[in-house]
């Protein structure tokens, strides 16, 4: 069974930074596409970032592009998100999301039209505010 966790969320100040991460069990992320996506109160779900599973390709949302930094370790089947220079409109529930590498035609498109083979984490909550 795939799980995802997420962990590393919190309230920071404008401008702070904090560093999310996603532990995968169930499957090696060696064979699967991985994204973070988060939705904000009365908002709809936005992909923030995706990267595919050999390292190479990656995408941002121009709303964080930037500031976020997405990367994973196979070895450690872990995923993260670095953020940087914070803003209250970075607040949301935060969701890591993985998808099998041959369901994905590429990491703009995991992110931008999530399908339903994406698989999802229970999230963990970001807040940005002094």
């Amino acid at each position: 069974q795939v799980q995802l966790v997420e962990s590393g969320g919190g309230l920071v100040q404008p401008g702070g930074s904090l560093r999310l991460s996603c532990a995968a069990s169930g499957i090696s992320l060696n064979y699967y596409e991985i994204g973070w996506f988060r939705q904000a109160p009365g908002k709809e779900r936005e992909g923030v970032s995706c990267i595919s599973s050999s390292d190479r390709n990656t995408y941002y949302s121009d709303s964080v592009k930037g500031r976020f930094t997405i990367s994973r370790d196979n070895a450690k089947n872990t995923a993260y998100l670095q953020m940087n220079s914070l803003k209250p409109e970075d607040t949301a529930v935060y969701y890591c999301a993985s998808a099998p590498v041959h369901r994905i035609t590429s990491v703009q498109a995991m992110c931008t039209m999530p399908s339903r083979s994406i698989v999802w984490g229970q999230g963990t909550l970001v807040t940005v505010s002094s």
